[in-house]
């Protein structure tokens, strides 16, 4: 049975150190750049173009028959006013290059499934437009929103815009507002690393085709920039408003092999997790690969040192502490369970985010083991749309 720290001194100072660990990419790196960025203004908003430029709009699809046109539609009368193409590359699916085509869209096809990232590759190759735009086929762009990332380019330092993925689904909206105030504080900084696939933006001279073996296109795109020296500003004003999450299970099973994903970016990328990668390095320590390993382990290793002080029987100073972190995973739990037996249930505000919590760090480790396993796919089973 795993014991943990034993009592006393010794042990109050292990445990504080895993619950510090627990808390590193929740707790302790938002205190760190609260604390960095205190009395950092955002970067002002940027001015409007004199003429605003040529941009293409690349959105991937694959098994999108039913939304493509409305997603043509969407982004042609987003209010852009400059010369504005929207690139659908049909990846593999000749019904959904048809209804593209008709719906108004330049359509680049490729007679097999490539995959997301290699979809984007494949759009890039074939745009001339100083600025690309990037863009899920099942997500609706708010009025503007092409517009408030293009302004941006007016700072040659900028390489790529990050926009704002807002979700209708309750928990899923609480995680979001979280990774948003991440992105606000790490631009007041200089940059941040948190590129969405919904809504992005890019220099067609700063991207750099993305390896065959890499699936987490947004995560891959956002170092390749910073490695070339540009930063990735965030702009809160474009919004991609997605669909619901899904049930729990799609949950699990996207989230997983979007940490498998980005744990095989960061083995490629290793070099700029080190000292010379400076505040690029803290923000992929902080906002990603904390979550994603240190965190969830640390997580576990308290959970079940918990159960065993609570179990052992002994009346120590542990036993408390332990009750008390187990009856709020209970409350967590219960949260996760409403959700998965009807995803439209709600609970309450503290029981959501002890449910959120929970089930991210389920899935950090769900999403190391299939690293571990060597699940690397760029493409997946998907259900049509």
């Amino acid at each position: 049975m795993f014991r943990g720290p034993r009592p006393g001194l010794p042990g109050v100072v292990a445990t504080a150190a895993l619950c510090a660990a627990a808390g590193s990419g929740h707790l302790v790196y938002p205190a760190w750049l609260a604390w960095a960025s205190r009395g950092r203004r955002e970067p002002p908003e940027p001015p409007d173009p004199a003429i605003w430029p040529p941009v293409s709009v690349i959105v991937p699809a694959y098994r999108e028959r039913t939304v493509i046109a409305g997603k043509v539609a969407d982004v042609l009368h987003n209010g852009y006013r400059g010369p504005l193409d929207v690139v659908v590359v049909a990846d593999g699916d000749t019904e959904t290059a048809r209804l593209a085509e008709e719906a108004g869209a330049t359509v680049v096809s490729s007679p097999e499934r490539l995959g997301k990232a290699q979809a984007l590759n494949l759009g890039l190759s074939k745009v001339h437009s100083p600025f690309v735009v990037l863009s899920d086929a099942n997500c609706s762009l708010t009025p503007g929103a092409i517009a408030a990332t293009v302004r941006h380019f007016s700072d040659p330092g900028v390489g790529a815009v990050a926009g704002e993925k807002v979700e209708s689904d309750a928990a899923e909206s609480l995680y979001w507002r979280f990774e948003s105030w991440l992105k606000r504080r790490e631009w007041r900084l200089g940059t941040t690393i948190g590129l969405v696939g919904e809504l992005a933006a890019i220099r067609t001279d700063v991207w750099r085709p993305i390896p065959q073996d890499i699936a987490t296109d947004d995560l891959w795109t956002a170092l390749d920039v910073c490695e070339q020296g540009y930063r990735v500003a965030y702009e809160p004003t474009a919004r991609a408003v997605d669909p619901p999450a899904g049930t729990l299970s799609e949950q699990w099973e996207r989230r997983t092999r979007s940490v498998s994903g980005a744990l095989h970016v960061f083995a490629r990328r290793r070099a700029q997790l080190g000292p010379a990668g400076g505040l690029v390095a803290a923000e992929i320590w902080g906002h990603r690969l904390a979550r994603y390993t240190v965190g969830p382990l640390a997580h576990a290793l308290l959970l079940g040192l918990a159960l065993s002080r609570f179990g052992s029987g002994r009346k120590t100073g542990w036993r408390l502490p332990a009750g008390l972190f187990l009856f709020l995973h209970v409350a967590g739990a219960r949260a996760i369970r409403r959700r998965a037996l009807d995803a439209s249930s709600g609970s309450d505000p503290v029981s959501a985010t002890l449910g959120q919590v929970i089930f991210l760090d389920a899935v950090a480790v769900g999403g190391i083991a299939r690293y571990l396993r060597g699940d690397r796919r760029t493409s997946w089973r998907k259900v049509e749309r």
